[in-house]
This record gives structure tokens, sequence and C-alpha cells, in this order.
């Protein structure tokens, strides 16, 4: 269906690195191929490549038997393409963004009544026409975005990150539908069967695993096109889990990454996943090594300590073919300054916290505690209320009723001391995009109440640290997103606080990436630092000590990572590794969405 013959795509003068190069491939029809890779891997470039938006400098592409090149119009009138950012008008209803499409797409009039109420129905919009785009949640958003593409029952289908910022039910809904288009429908519908060929571009690596067929870019060439089980096969037997931390379990994340047979090391509930060059021997010798791992723990939990094979996951294989994750960067721990007494004192505390607007309750009385030096976090679907939890409790926000408190200071009472304890990383780039990458180092660095020789310290070390000196003058929204979060968390952090508050700091951002700024999130709970963190990666609320997951403006349920997935039930994920932490997240909804209704019933 798509046939790409060394492809080479250069912007600007050319004399720069290349977006593509040299990629050849062959996407077939019936089936989700998945297009992978980092930041700037190429993967947006190659769809519109796809779709006839971008014309390659060298090669050729065709799409359905039709040259890219030449026959570009008749290519746009048989691929539907969804692009990463919301591409529909905000401040228009639901319907009035369907007639909008449908005039642009030459859907004939007299067959628009039927199909809205397909694409409606399929996509579960029906009682939601009248409301604007704008006030969507995430994944509702995106639920529009494939109805608007389906309006001209494209045969080929682009979708690119679809499931970005989108929580876990919404997005295992997205992959019902997607699948379904695939499949004709018995009931003969328009819709079900439509498409014959998906391109899912993605940065969740779980989302990879399950299509049928991926196309792994790195850098602009492509690394591996095959069934994502062949790549995970790459690493079969370089897979461990190391178990018998406890609660000591972080400080043996930095020093595995340092080891030289040691590719990527990330936290797993009360496990540490570890994938290795080797068979594992280097690692583990030196757990067995008093001098070696287990130096980092007192002695009785060193003898705890066991290393055993695990099963391979597309994740382990796509660290391992892009090199391994990035070990931590000293100057950037450094930043956090001297180590903090840990106690068992709450660093942020909500009591009772209450928000409503109007007649509308959006927190309905939540309460919890964080200890000092504990990393928190906060599930949810959109829509749930974290997010406005969240900004109630770094002051963003004033509750309806309830108490907050930050290192011990009162937001009502004292709400400058409270905002001077703590760094607050927003979830959409919230920096001065107009300002220089310095000129906003310079102004966050003054307004956290620095200056002077100090200020102008900590601002070089944080150039240094995050690697900043080669954009110093270029403007923030400029920036590639990874830099742009770069920047973001160094501004957060550059006043030392004691309590971070990261609303989802890696949503959009490349695995390895994300394994960055989660090693910068250790290294800042190993020093003390309270962390509360939102995510709609499961795979990073792993790495929390506990977490809450909130639904409909309440805490649904609260713990460790592992006790949550306890209660999910056995084999949730239907295979003998248990249950994930998705399918912990989508059994508590469906559980708290069964009690409603059972509530209502009774009520009745």
């Amino acid at each position: 269906m798509i046939i790409v013959e060394n492809v080479t795509r250069t912007f600007g003068s050319g004399a720069g690195k290349p977006a593509l190069k040299k990629v050849t491939a062959k996407i077939e029809a019936g089936r989700v191929t998945g297009l992978v890779g980092p930041d700037g891997a190429g993967k947006t470039t190659l769809l519109r490549l796809f779709c006839g938006l971008l014309l390659p400098g060298e090669g050729r592409v065709s799409v359905l038997g039709l040259d890219t090149v030449a026959e570009s119009g008749a290519i746009h009138a048989r691929v539907g393409y969804m692009p990463q950012r919301f591409g529909l008008y905000e401040d228009l209803s639901v319907m009035e963004n369907l007639n909008l499409q449908a005039d642009l797409r030459n859907v004939p009039p007299k067959e628009r009544k039927a199909r809205y109420a397909e694409l409606l129905s399929f996509t579960k919009l029906e009682p939601f026409t009248n409301r604007l785009a704008g006030r969507l949640s995430g994944g509702m958003k995106q639920k529009l975005g494939l109805a608007c593409t389906l309006l001209s029952r494209p045969p080929v289908l682009l979708l690119d990150e679809p499931g970005v910022g989108v929580d876990p039910v919404a997005r295992k809904e997205l992959w019902q539908m997607v699948r379904q288009l695939l499949t004709p429908d018995s009931r003969d519908s328009e819709i079900q069967g439509t498409a014959k060929t998906i391109v899912w571009s993605t940065s969740y690596l779980d989302e990879a695993e399950v299509c049928d067929s991926v196309l792994l870019l790195n850098e602009g060439e492509l690394l591996y096109d095959g069934p994502p089980g062949g790549l995970s096969a790459r690493v079969k037997g370089r897979v461990f889990l190391v178990e018998g931390a406890g609660k000591n379990l972080r400080a043996l994340v930095a020093p595995m990454m340092r080891k030289r047979e040691t590719l990527d090391v990330v936290i797993q509930g009360s496990k540490v996943r570890v994938v290795t060059r080797d068979d594992g021997t280097e690692l583990r010798e030196s757990l067995n090594d008093p001098d070696g791992l287990g130096r980092e723990l007192p002695p009785p939990a060193r003898a705890e300590l066991v290393c055993r094979p695990a099963e391979p996951r597309f994740e382990d294989a796509f660290m391992d073919i892009l090199g391994g994750a990035r070990s931590e960067n000293p100057a950037v721990t450094s930043l956090f300054g001297f180590p903090r007494a840990s106690d068992r004192a709450a660093a942020v505390e909500a009591r009772n916290l209450v928000k409503r607007y109007g007649t509308f309750t959006a927190v309905g009385d939540v309460s919890f505690a964080i200890r000092r030096g504990e990393i928190f976090g906060l599930l949810g679907p959109n829509g749930a209320g974290k997010s406005t939890i969240f900004k109630m409790l770094c002051g963003l926000t004033s509750p309806t009723s309830g108490e907050c408190f930050v290192a011990g200071a009162d937001f009502r009472e004292a709400p400058g001391t409270a905002r001077s304890r703590l760094g607050y990383m927003a979830q959409k780039f919230s920096l001065y995009g107009e300002l220089s990458v310095k000129k906003n180092l310079d102004f966050f660095s003054g307004a956290y109440g620095l200056s002077g020789a100090a200020r102008k310290e900590i601002v070089e070390r944080v150039i240094e640290a995050f690697d900043l000196s080669w954009c110093l003058k270029t403007p923030a929204l400029s920036l590639p997103l990874g830099f742009k979060q770069r920047l973001a968390m160094s501004c957060a952090i550059m006043h030392g606080p004691d309590v971070l508050f990261l609303d989802e700091p890696t949503s959009g951002v490349d695995p390895v990436t994300r394994r960055e700024f989660w090693t910068y999130i250790n290294n800042a709970a190993l020093k003390g630092v309270t962390v509360l963190v939102t995510t709609h990666f499961m795979d990073e609320a792993e790495y929390c000590d506990r977490i809450a997951l909130i639904y409909k403006g309440k805490i649904a349920v609260l713990g460790t990572p592992d006790a949550v997935k306890a209660g999910a039930g056995e084999n949730a994920a239907g295979s003998d590794a248990g249950p994930t932490l998705e399918d912990a997240f989508i059994k508590v909804i469906e559980r708290a969405d069964s009690a409603e209704e059972g509530t209502a019933r009774f009520s009745s």
C-alpha cells in the first residue's frame, strides 16, 4: 500500500543533517504499522511524505500505487491524516467541526446525516455534539480528530502520536476503534472495515508492542523493520529483575548504570529492571561482592538481593538498539545541594480539599500526606480532577474548602513562604517562548529570589548541567521538545526547592529522554527532595514510592505500585507476568463505574 524507496529529506539549505537518510520500506495492507523512534528521529517527516504534504529530496514514495510528487492531489483524497497536535477549531462545537471538515473533504450533503450518526456512535461522542472542542478531555479530542479524519472513508489512515497526553482508558478505547477499522462489520457498517492500512506513530513503547509491524527510526535512519517480537528477541537472556532492596531500591539505580555492561536500569515497583550487554555475569558478581553494588545498601539488605531472568519487552530492545540510557550527570545532581533530613514528617499535605466551580464539584474531600524524600504519583483519567488537586497544592488555585501545606507552610497564611520552597514544572510548556533560553534562565532565577553572584553562578551551573550552551540565544519556543523540557526543569530547580511539583513532565517525550528525566527525579529524591508527579505513562508510575489514582474528584485507590497491582487481581495482563499497572488502572476505573451504576439502580 505504501512503498518508500531510498528516500532522503533535508530541511533548510541542505547543509545540515538530513531528517531522513536513504530510507527504504514497504507498508502492507490489513495491519497496523507502528512508526517508532526518539524525538527528531524523522517519524513526522515520514508521515508527511506519505500524504504528500512534503516531497522527498531524493528517492520515491508511492501510496496506493500513486506517486506523491506527480499525483499528490489524488493521494490527498485517499489518505486520512491526523496530526500530532489537535488540529481542529477549539472554539467550534463537536458538530460544527464535523460540518466544517465534511465541507473540506467534499462529503456529499445527502450522505452526511447517516455518516455523522455512525461516527458519533463509533467514537461515543453523541452526548457531546454541542460542546466546544476546546472543552473536551484529551481522549475526547483525539476521538473527535479520528471522526473528522474518517469522514471521507480513507483507505489509508496516518495517525501521528494519537496517544500523547491521553490516559490509559482513553488509549485503550482508541486502539479498539482503530482495530475495528481494519475489520469489516457483519452489520455492513460503513465505518468498520473502511481503512485497509493504518500507520500509528508513537512514543509509547507498549503501543509499539501491540502493532502488527514496526518501523524503528533514529536520526533519520531506519534501524528495524519487522514484527515487534523480532526486536524483543535480540535482548533475550540479557534482561533481569533485581529484588530485595526494599526501601533502599532507589540507591541502586545510579551505580548500576555506571557499570560497563549495563545498558538500561529502571525501577519496576519493588524491583529494579536491568538490561545488560552480556549474559548478566558482571551484574551478579557485583551484587554478590561486598565492595560492589552491595556497598550501596545497609548490611542486612545486601543479603536479600536476588537477580532473576526476566522476559524481554519491546522497550528493553528499543533501549538496546539505541545504545542504552544515559548515565547520571553529576552536574545535575549537584544542583539539588546537600542531602536534606529525611524524617517521617509530611512535606506536602492535603487536608479535606474540595474545589467547586458553580454547581460542579471538581475535587471532593481529598486528603493525603507525602513524606520528605518521597516520590508520590497522582494518576487518573483526563478530567478526573488530578490537575485541579495539583494546582491547589502548589498555590495556583484556591480550594473551596480544606487546607494545603508545603514544607510546613500554609498557602492561605504564608503563600510566599510556601512558594519559595517548591519548584513547579507545568504540563504545557509555560516559559516565555519569545524570550531566548538565557533570558528565561535570568528571569526565573530572579523570580525565585536569587541575586548577585549567587544568581550568576547558578545560571552558569544550570547551563552546563543541562547542556544548554548551544541554544542560549534561541527562542524557547523554537527548541526541540526534549530541550524545552530540560529548560523547564532547570528553571524549576535552580533555587534548590524542598518540594518539586512536576505535571506530566515527559508527555510527548521519547523513552531515552524520559529515562534522563527520571534520573534527575531519582537523584532529587535521594537528596531528600519531595516529588509530586502526574503522568499518563504507567511505567513511570512504577518509579513512584506511592501512587494515588484519582477518579471523579476522589481518591479511588492509594498505595505502593505493587499493592495497587495486586488489587487488580491475578494475571490481568493475560500472561504469567501478572497484572501491569495499566491493568490495575483500568480495573479500578471499571470497578468505580460499576459501583456507581449499582448505587444509581438502588436509588432509583
